[in-house]
């Protein structure tokens, strides 16, 4: 067995949007993807107002992969054109596939707008082989209370999907995937088994992290030398998002809101969009 070390360290660069404080680990200068993960916004953390007008994500479309949304502060509303719909609040997950084609809006509720209060969030984009890249869209949405938390050596897991020292996520993803948020206090450690030949997904939300030595510290996307085994130690009161899956292998062609493998499926699903396939209006 041998243990995962930092190949290198991907900083987040700031893209926000509008007032919305938006980091950006996932892609980089230096990074284009991590298959099958493609990107990851970070939004916030930042306090709205009473008021306020709210996250800008109003109705677009999706096709050929997932978004796995992170809700860690405030709280967040789902609606999408194959008729599911919910608002999470902190602690929560939103595990959407877009597969063939859903438009869907994330936008804060009424009592947010309202009120105001503190928002941080998390959106991740994982792709989907050709295969299941048009299977029928899907919706999970999850509150914090049922996610399950389990102790670690000073830490805690709230195991999303997967396996992780015997106990199973809620989230069954169409990838053999896990996912999880890690909390650590100070000195506290977490092991993770089983990951040769996988790619890891490695986000340090807050706080450093040391892996065999190296410290990755805050907004850091943490890319990772192959081996079987990772353990991360928290320098100080620290947050990560991992993730690891096997890699698809494939071509990726993106425009915009379309994951696909050829140029000719984007331009289908543009065509498919915009002839209402995707469901009616919102």
């Amino acid at each position: 067995m041998s243990d995962r070390t930092i190949r290198r360290l991907h900083a987040a660069y700031r893209d926000d949007i509008g007032d919305l404080g938006t980091r950006r680990p996932l892609p980089g200068p230096q990074i284009a993807q991590l298959d099958p993960f493609l990107f990851l916004n970070h939004h916030g953390p930042q306090t709205y107002p009473p008021s306020n007008r709210g996250l800008p994500f109003g109705p677009h479309p999706h096709r050929g992969f997932e978004t796995v949304t992170f809700i860690l502060e405030g709280s967040l509303m789902h609606k999408d054109s194959a008729g599911h719909a919910s608002v999470i609040g902190a602690g929560g997950v939103q595990w959407m596939t877009a597969g063939r084609g859903i438009i869907h809006a994330e936008i804060s509720p009424p009592e947010f707008l309202e009120h105001g209060g503190a928002l941080e969030i998390l959106q991740l984009w994982v792709n989907l082989p050709a295969r299941l890249k048009m299977t029928a869209p899907a919706y999970v949405g999850l509150q914090g209370g049922e996610i399950p938390a389990h102790p670690a050596a000073g830490a805690t897991v709230r195991l999303i999907a997967g396996e992780w020292e015997g106990h199973r996520g809620p989230v069954h993803p169409l990838l053999d995937m896990f996912m999880a948020v890690v909390e650590f206090e100070p000195a506290g450690s977490a092991w993770f088994h089983g990951l040769e030949g996988r790619s890891v997904f490695l986000y340090v939300v807050r706080g450093t992290v040391s892996i065999a030595g190296q410290l990755a510290p805050q907004y850091n996307l943490v890319e990772l030398e192959d081996g079987d085994t990772l353990h991360l130690s928290a320098v100080d009161r620290a947050l990560v998002l991992v993730g690891h899956a096997a890699p698809l292998g494939e071509p990726v062609v993106a425009h915009g809101p379309f994951v696909m493998n050829t140029r000719e499926e984007i331009v289908q699903a543009i065509d498919d969009y915009q002839a209402g396939k995707f469901g009616p209006p919102m």
